[in-house]
């Protein structure tokens, strides 16, 4: 059985065939609004114990300053500070956000990019 976290199922895994090996396939029964796996080579069907199908989880470490969009400038819900100026051009404004990497958060490290359209320099402090 899948353990469920906060943000999601971790792994959906591969289903297989009971009777013939073959892999099992996501299908909808519309007849009786349920999901089921499906076995495209025979008749075999298994009601699923979950409704995620798929899980596309992207993993990075912000280990470098590199890793970090630029575009987060444009973002008018990330928080701003005037109080950290850029160290490249001066430019008084700054987004800032702290990483989600366990390591970083540990930290409490806050990562910095200036929105000097021209800059556009990440730090960390």
């Amino acid at each position: 059985q899948h353990s469920m976290a906060s943000d999601g199922p971790g792994f959906v895994g591969i289903r297989f065939c009971q009777e013939c090996n073959n892999m099992l396939y996501p299908k909808e029964d519309k007849e009786n609004k349920v999901l089921l796996y499906a076995c495209r080579n025979c008749d075999f069907r298994q009601l699923a114990d979950s409704s995620c199908i798929y899980v596309n989880r992207i993993m990075h470490e912000v280990n470098e300053i590199s890793n970090i969009v630029t575009d987060v400038v444009q973002d008018p819900t990330m928080p701003r500070s005037e109080d950290h100026p850029c160290p490249r051009c001066r430019h008084r404004e700054s987004v800032f956000f702290q990483s989600d990497t366990k390591k970083a958060a540990a930290e409490m490290r806050l990562y910095y990019v200036c929105t000097n359209p021209t800059c556009n320099h990440r730090w960390t402090e």
